[in-house]
């Protein structure tokens, strides 16, 4: 097979895997879904001759470093709308929390938010892409053993602040504000 002949073939298969994974840490915003997902792939394309022969690790490694791409522009625009004084405070405009707030298992969502963007990611390709430890290396650009350590670490840290949010609730039980263990 041509590497072409490989990419497209990558492209078939794991075009919706691609676009779940970046949906899902853009939170649905679809236009820059889009744009993300093509810039993986006109990376991916560039970079045919590189693809592996399971190729949906390298992808989700491409797509995280296209994703803080993404972040550090957001960054960079919302400083400048803050120097201008345009943000939405400014017009008397308020955001209020979505009704997705109260949603059960928002508590697992809080816990995992407030832990280092790293051990963010290495539980949601385990827990999302439903990744294999080998995989996780290949997406995180490390060895297995490193993967696997990460891996090992941030699901103890999470615990810990599961255990932080709520103290007094032990695994059969939920805190009062719906903070709990599941």
């Amino acid at each position: 097979m041509s590497n072409d002949e490989i990419f497209a073939a990558a492209y078939r298969e794991h075009y919706w895997a691609v676009s779940r994974y970046v949906a899902r840490r853009l939170d649905g915003r679809t236009g820059e879904v889009e744009e993300v997902v093509a810039e993986v792939f006109t990376v991916a394309w560039r970079r045919r001759a590189d693809l592996p022969p399971s190729p949906l690790p390298w992808l989700y490694g491409v797509a995280r470093n296209c994703l803080a791409n993404t972040v550090r522009g957001h960054g960079r625009r919302r400083r400048l709308v803050d120097r201008l004084g345009n943000d939405d405070t400014a017009h008397g405009r308020h955001i209020a929390a979505g009704p997705e707030a109260d949603t059960p298992g928002a508590w697992v969502h809080e816990a995992l938010a407030r832990l280092s963007t790293a051990d963010q990611e290495v539980l949601r390709l385990t827990a999302w892409e439903e990744l294999a430890v080998d995989e996780v290396a290949v997406a995180l650009g490390c060895g297995r053993r490193a993967a696997a350590m990460r891996l090992h670490r941030a699901r103890r840290r999470l615990r810990a602040e599961i255990d932080r949010m709520c103290p007094e609730a032990t695994a059969d039980t939920h805190c009062v504000k719906g903070v709990g263990h599941g």
